[in-house]
């Protein structure tokens, strides 16, 4: 009896290792020295890169739990190097957007669940049992805390932290920490920052924007007016700004 179920039509790369009781679909791609551990779901539209690990009982590129999914083709896309951990939950695109993206160097740790069209970036790691609602997005260093619930079509900033146990509702701007309930403004992510080789300048240059932003007793347009007048246009400047004229569903407060 086969302890595993691989469809002939599913595209394959080279050393590649799948455990027993792990079924792989045919409208799915493999890359080289992938490894695929027992009682995994490989379905359609799955696009897995290079040197991803996906272990035990983790579910991947099933379809949306959207109730205005009507069977349409899409996919779920997975950059090389990332490490999808057990039991974790990740579902393909709908019509909105034709696929679900996770990018290179991800860490998605055991009963993460990314729901569909969510775009997110790379070196994000998301915790234990974290959950991210369609539409999602999350730039590329960000770390998102265990039991943290993300409300759809939430944007999350470059190098942010998530506290664990909270909710994110409003888009979180970038190398910040988030936390508290209601999730609010805590101030930067030093810590975060310093690792990834932001200079003491750097660091301080941000600072200054998000005592503006947050400090000032001044709303969020009026503070935007003030940085721009009076902060040197950096590029870590220009990123916060660029993400705050994007934001949808507004920007986090700090109360």
């Amino acid at each position: 009896m086969a302890l595993n179920s691989i469809s002939p039509k599913a595209k394959i790369g080279t050393n590649v290792t799948v455990g027993d009781f792990t079924v792989i679909k045919d409208d799915v791609e493999i890359g080289n020295n992938v490894e695929i551990g027992s009682n995994v779901i490989v379905d359609n539209g799955a696009r897995i890169s290079d040197n991803v690990k996906l272990h035990h009982g983790a579910v991947i590129s099933t379809i949306p739990q959207d109730l205005k999914f009507a069977g349409e083709v899409s996919t779920l896309e997975i950059g090389e190097n990332t490490i999808v951990r057990e039991y974790a939950t990740l579902n393909r695109g709908t019509v909105a957007s034709g696929k679900t993206v996770v990018g290179k160097n991800c860490l998605l740790m055991a009963y993460a669940h990314v729901a569909h069209d969510c775009r997110v970036g790379n070196n994000v790691i998301i915790a234990n049992s974290g959950n991210l609602g369609g539409h999602v997005e999350i730039d590329d260093w960000a770390i998102v805390g265990g039991i943290v619930a993300v409300h759809q079509f939430v944007k999350i900033g470059t190098h942010t932290i998530l506290a664990g146990f909270t909710k994110a509702v409003k888009d979180i701007p970038p190398y910040i920490m988030a936390g508290d309930n209601p999730m609010r403004f805590e101030g930067l992510n030093v810590i975060g920052l310093k690792r990834r080789g932001f200079t003491p300048e750097q660091i301080d240059g941000i600072k200054e924007f998000y005592k503006i932003l947050y400090r000032s007793g001044l709303n969020i347009s009026d503070a935007v007016k003030k940085i721009k007048e009076s902060l040197p246009e950096t590029a870590e400047t220009n990123t916060i700004l660029g993400f705050i004229s994007g934001s949808t569903r507004g920007i986090l407060t700090d109360k």
